[in-house]
C-alpha cells in the first residue's frame, strides 16, 4: 500500500472515533490489525480504507456487543449482519426487562415482608385482554403522536384506580386515550389509583391470561400481581403525576354525530388507504374514506349515521390503534366537529372507551 494512503494511529484514531488504546486492542485481538507496523519501531499505521471498519467496529460496540459478535456482523453479508444484530438488541431488551423486574421485587422486599394491601381480584383473561387493549393508547419511550416529541415515561403506564365497585385501566399518549373498567371478583379493602409501568405489566400478560383470578396487591413502589401455580409478578409503580383525564372526560361535548359502522370493513378501508392521514366524511349515505386531495373516489361504507355532516381527518396510526381494539363487530363512533377529541366505543360494550383526536386539514 502506498504510503500516501497510510496514517498514523492518532491521526486514524481521531478520524474513526476510537482510541489509541482501543485500536491495540483491537489490532490484538484480530479485529482491526493495522495496515503496517514498523519492524524496528513497532508503531502502527493505518489505511484509508480501513475507517469504515473501524467507524462500523465503535459503533457495534457502542450497543455492548461482545467481541465474538462484532466478528461475526463484520464478516457478515447485509442480511446476515441485520439478523445478528437484531438478536443482539432482543438479548439486551431481555436482560433489561429482567433487571427492572428483580430491581423492582428487589425494592419492594426492602419495606418488609407483609403481604400488599389488596386493590382487587380480578379474573385473569379479562384483565391480560383490558390491559393489552388499553396499552395501545400508550406512548413510546422515545417519539410519541404526529409531531414525535419526546414522552414523559408517565405516558407509557397504565393507570389504574381501583374504588369499592370497579377497577377503572387508562392509558394516553396525549392524542389518544383509552380506557375500560372491569368488574372484580372481589373488590379492595380501600381505594387506590397509581401508574403502573407499561413494560412490566405487557410482560406479565401470558401468565395472567393463564391464570383463573390474579390478586393485585398494593406495596409500596408498585403492585404485586398473585396467581396461583404461578410465579408472582412485581410491577413499578411511576412516580410521576398521571394527565387529569377524568377533567377532559367530563368536558366533552355532546355528540354533533355519531355513526355506527362494522369494525372489520372500517379497518380494512383504512388499510387499503393510500396515504398516512384519511379523511372520514359522514353524511345520511354512510361513511366515506377518501384522500383530503380527491374528493369524488374513496371507499363507502355502510353505516348508521345520524347528526350533522361531517369531514374530519385523522393520523392512520391513532384512528387504526382505536378502532382495531373496539370490542365486537360494530364500532360506533361520536363525534363533534373536525377538531374536537372522538370517542370509539364498542357498540355492544360500553367498557372500553377510547378518544382519538383529529387533525386539521393543514397539518
Amino acid at each position: 500500500m502506498p504510503n500516501s494512503e497510510l496514517m498514523a494511529i492518532g491521526a486514524f484514531a481521531l478520524r474513526s472515533g476510537l482510541s489509541s488504546s482501543a485500536l491495540r486492542f483491537y489490532a490484538d485481538s484480530g479485529l482491526l490489525p493495522p495496515a503496517e507496523v514498523d519492524p524496528a519501531t513497532g508503531y502502527r499505521s493505518y489505511g484509508v480504507d480501513q475507517l469504515e471498519r473501524a467507524i462500523a467496529l465503535r459503533r457495534l460496540r457502542e450497543i455492548a456487543m461482545p467481541l465474538a459478535g462484532v466478528a461475526a456482523v463484520l464478516g457478515a453479508g447485509a442480511e446476515e449482519a441485520a439478523r445478528l444484530l437484531d438478536e443482539h438488541v432482543a438479548m439486551i431488551e431481555g436482560d433489561a426487562a429482567a433487571a427492572r423486574q428483580r430491581a423492582a421485587a428487589i425494592k419492594s422486599a426492602l419495606g418488609g415482608d407483609a403481604p400488599g394491601s389488596l386493590i382487587a381480584v380480578l379474573k385473569g383473561p379479562v384483565l391480560a385482554e383490558a390491559v393489552e387493549q388499553v396499552l395501545t393508547a400508550t406512548a413510546t419511550a422515545t417519539a410519541t403522536g404526529p409531531t414525535y416529541e419526546p414522552a414523559p415515561a408517565v405516558l407509557a403506564g397504565l393507570h389504574i384506580e381501583a374504588s369499592d365497585e370497579a377497577v377503572a385501566l387508562t392509558a394516553t399518549d396525549r392524542y389518544r386515550l383509552s380506557t375500560r373498567t372491569l368488574v372484580p371478583v372481589r373488590t379492595g379493602e380501600q381505594t387506590w389509583a397509581g401508574t403502573v409501568d407499561g413494560a412490566g405489566l405487557r410482560s406479565a400478560v401470558a401468565d395472567v391470561r393463564r391464570s383463573a383470578l390474579v390478586r393485585v396487591e398494593a406495596v409500596p413502589h408498585g403492585i404485586w400481581l398473585r396467581m396461583s401455580g404461578r410465579d408472582d409478578r412485581h410491577c413499578r409503580v411511576l412516580p410521576e403525576e398521571f394527565p387529569d383525564h377524568r377533567s377532559l372526560l367530563a368536558s366533552l361535548g355532546e355528540a354533533t354525530t355519531r355513526a355506527t359502522v362494522a369494525k372489520n370493513a372500517l379497518l380494512r378501508a383504512l388499510e387499503e388507504h393510500p396515504g398516512d392521514r384519511p379523511v372520514l366524511l359522514f353524511t345520511d349515505r354512510g361513511v366515506r374514506v377518501q384522500a383530503p386531495d380527491d374528493e369524488l373516489s374513496g371507499i363507502r361504507l355502510p353505516a348508521a349515521v345520524t347528526g350533522e355532516d361531517l369531514r374530519i381527518r385523522f393520523e392512520m396510526t391513532t384512528l387504526y390503534a382505536a378502532v382495531s381494539t373496539a370490542i365486537g363487530p360494530d364500532v360506533m363512533l361520536d363525534l363533534r366537529g373536525p377538531h374536537q377529541p372522538v370517542t370509539v366505543r364498542s357498540a355492544d360494550r360500553g367498557d372500553l372507551t377510547t378518544l382519538t383526536m383529529p387533525v386539521t386539514f393543514d397539518h
